[in-house]
């Protein structure tokens, strides 16, 4: 496990995944908190990659809403 200040034994290819967690995590963290998805309660590498993947479904499925309810109004 490996935290964000840490100063040894951090190779190139953890302080890739670093950055990337760093840069991914917030965006993962607003499209959770806005589609009412607060806690994982799935374990492991699996069920977080899963929760993340229906964050995004359903920040996707909201534009396809609000797009189909203009398309209505405007027919």
């Amino acid at each position: 496990m490996f935290t964000s200040g840490q100063k040894r034994g951090v190779t190139d290819k953890i302080k890739r995944e670093l950055r990337r967690r760093s840069a991914v995590e917030p965006v993962i963290g607003h499209l959770k908190s806005g589609h009412r998805m607060d806690r994982n309660h799935l374990k492991g590498r699996s069920g977080d990659a899963a929760n993340a993947l229906l964050a995004a479904i359903g920040f996707n499925f909201r534009l396809l809403i609000a797009w189909i309810t203009l398309l209505c109004a405007f027919i």
